[in-house]
């Protein structure tokens, strides 16, 4: 789960990771009256989940608080990159003498978070990564003993940050380090981190990723969730506890395992066919999610047909079976069904849909053949 600028910076608050003064607005009188409060020179950011911002002219430097006011009206109007600009943010206006990079990422080839440094601050990461990497400073920590003094001492020596900005420095490396752990975060970033005229340290823009599956440990970061970014089809999904994500092809696919999944998409593509969708039902799948999840694939109109695989394990097939009987009541199917059950009561659950408007297959590679077929506008 993205995070906006503004609550990546709540976040970093709450971890004594210096900001600029500011707050979010919705409208430009309220982005007018904060940067009054704020003394009238002030930056105006638009809140979107994208790059490019500034580029798209959603960041300007306003001189006092009618410009303020005058350009949040023009960033609330925009849309950057498809996403409607819904708050702006307000913070006062900072000079800086250095601009540093600075984050926290998952290394996932060696199992541990790792910080990423470079005196080559405020301009795309990728960019200095793939034109002079050696300015990038990485350091891997030790997930049991967490980030050490020493290590935040060697990447002040390695950027080259001034000695007296040391102790202001290893601090905010620590509350970024503390807010990355204990929010579950994928990504914890700061660019720039900037040295103030008045010699400050201070993050003046903010992004964070929180992995989705630890939200459950943090309920009170569900509020943070923007749906503008969120395929319709993925939020009601999500109701129903569903793992649902869009993609492009004309297969609808519902299947109990995320790695039962990926094989069925994987044999589809190999019978020349396209997956519209992964969808793991889980366990226990009755007739509500299994309505949900068809409703949820015909939601998309490039399906043209859907494959049902269902190994019957803690999910038993003449369960889902039932459901699926009780939700084609329900929901109306006009598309062709295939249907694949092995496992725990299999012939039963075959037998239950003996009568039913659907086509079976007994192996996955039939019915991924059958699928293709009937996708392609073939008949069986």
């Amino acid at each position: 789960m993205k995070l906006h600028e503004y609550q990546s910076k709540k976040l970093f608050e709450r971890y004594e990771v210096p900001i600029p003064k500011g707050r979010v607005a919705s409208t430009a009188a309220e982005a007018g009256q904060i940067a009054e409060e704020l003394g009238g020179r002030t930056v105006i950011k638009s809140q979107v989940l994208v790059g490019g911002r500034g580029k798209a002219g959603g960041i300007r430097l306003a001189k006092n608080a009618n410009e303020a006011r005058e350009f949040a009206a023009v960033i609330l109007g925009m849309e950057i990159k498809g996403l409607p600009v819904r708050k702006v943010l307000v913070d006062e206006a900072v000079g800086f003498e250095q601009e540093i990079y600075l984050s926290i990422i998952n290394d996932r080839v060696n199992r541990c978070p790792v910080v990423m440094a470079s005196a080559a601050g405020g301009v795309d990461i990728e960019e200095v990564a793939q034109i002079t990497p050696e300015k990038i400073v990485r350091i891997n920590i030790n997930p049991l003993l967490g980030l050490q003094d020493f290590q935040a001492r060697d990447i002040a020596l390695a950027i080259d940050l001034p000695r007296e900005q040391w102790k202001n420095f290893i601090k905010i490396l620590h509350g970024l380090y503390r807010v990355f752990s204990e929010t579950d975060a994928t990504l914890a970033e700061i660019n720039p981190l900037v040295i103030t005229k008045d010699q400050r340290m201070l993050a003046l823009d903010a992004k964070m990723i929180i992995d989705d599956n630890a939200l459950f440990r943090h309920p009170e970061l569900n509020e943070f969730r923007d749906f503008d970014i969120e395929a319709p089809a993925e939020v009601e999904a999500r109701k129903y506890g569903l793992s649902f994500i869009k993609l492009d092809g004309e297969i609808g696919c519902m299947v109990n395992g995320a790695g039962l999944a990926m094989a069925s998409m994987d044999i589809i593509k190999q019978f020349g066919g396209e997956p519209a969708n992964f969808l793991d039902i889980g366990g226990g799948a009755g007739a509500v999610k299994v309505s949900a999840a068809l409703r949820i694939i015909l939601s998309d109109p490039k399906v043209k047909v859907i494959l049902i695989n269902i190994f019957g394990g803690i999910t038993r097939c003449d369960e889902v079976a039932n459901g699926l009987l009780t939700a084609m009541k329900e929901v109306k199917i006009s598309v062709p069904v295939v249907v694949r059950l092995v496992g725990t009561n299999a012939a039963e659950g075959r037998a239950l849909l003996s009568d039913a408007n659907v086509i079976t297959a007994d192996t996955l590679v039939e019915a991924a053949r059958k699928a293709v077929a009937l996708a392609n506008g073939g008949s069986l």
